[in-house]
């Protein structure tokens, strides 16, 4: 169950990565400032769930502790 948990985070993670690199082209080529504004508010959603989702996994894994 928690290597779903981990997967699901890589892939929450990489899909802030792809949102950061779409606003910085955005912005580099002077685009909309709504479509800029609508990318930030994508990347702070996921990075919410990232953060949600790791905290989660180290809480089921139990951090790390030995068993």
């Amino acid at each position: 169950m928690s290597s779903f948990f981990t997967g699901l985070t890589l892939l929450v993670m990489g899909l802030v990565v792809i949102v950061l690199i779409r606003g910085l082209v955005n912005m580099a080529k002077g685009g909309s400032g709504n479509t800029s504004n609508k990318l930030m508010q994508a990347r702070v959603l996921l990075q919410a769930v990232a953060i949600a989702l790791i905290m989660l996994t180290l809480w089921l894994t139990g951090g790390g502790r030995p068993s």
